[in-house]
């Protein structure tokens, strides 16, 4: 199931890759409305949204009987700044690569205390979807994937997966607040996880990510 994001939102990121790329450069117009319109098929009140949050940001300039022009580039950004331009898809492709990495390596490197934070953070993930509090469950599952990400016994590799996590907040804000229905089909998912991870035993782990990935959680 794909996290759905505003159609703003959508033509903001399509509008920063686009200058980031040099397809649009400093001091350019960009496509009036109606091309716009055609390019990201929304509509008109959704493309002056994504103008005027790029025209508060400073990177775009409105001139009344003139267009709309780039007034900054997009460069030198940090990771973060970078993921958060993102598109689902991209993130979710990266992210696979990263945990079916991540589970190998902590299978192999993790220790009993790693184990211990891993069941840990997934007591209170089932104790939050018992309770129904969809904002403390993402916040328990994201704390799991970091404490496997730490195990790892890579400490690149786990800072580079923290960087997605506020992506990753982000995506689960995205669903109803109060659906929690996708946490609790994964549960057991997750839980088989970390068993596979205290077992040693990477093929399985590998299997178990990839079956959570599908489900995006």
């Amino acid at each position: 199931m794909k996290t759905t994001i505003k159609l703003s939102d959508k033509v903001i990121i399509g509008i920063k890759k686009d200058i980031a790329s040099g397809k649009l450069k400093k001091g350019e117009k960009i496509p009036a409305e109606p091309e716009l319109m055609e390019l990201y098929e929304v509509g008109r009140s959704t493309i002056r949204e994504a103008i005027k949050t790029l025209a508060i940001s400073g990177i775009l300039k409105v001139q009344q009987g003139s267009g709309t022009f780039v007034t900054s580039k997009i460069k030198d950004e940090t990771l973060l700044q970078r993921l958060k331009r993102a598109d689902f898809e991209e993130i979710n492709s990266v992210r696979l690569l990263l945990e079916k990495e991540i589970v190998r390596l902590a299978c192999q490197h993790r220790s009993d205390e790693d184990v211990r934070l891993m069941q840990e953070h997934l007591q209170h993930r089932k104790k939050a979807i018992e309770n129904n509090q969809q904002k403390k469950c993402a916040e328990a599952d994201i704390a799991f994937h970091i404490s496997i990400a730490k195990s790892s016994g890579n400490q690149v590799l786990s800072d580079l997966y923290e960087n997605f996590t506020s992506v990753m907040r982000n995506f689960f804000t995205l669903r109803d607040a109060e659906d929690i229905g996708h946490f609790a089909q994964s549960q057991y998912s997750h839980e088989s996880l970390a068993q596979a991870i205290a077992l040693k035993n990477p093929k399985l782990a590998e299997q178990l990510i990839l079956t959570i990935l599908d489900n995006n959680y």
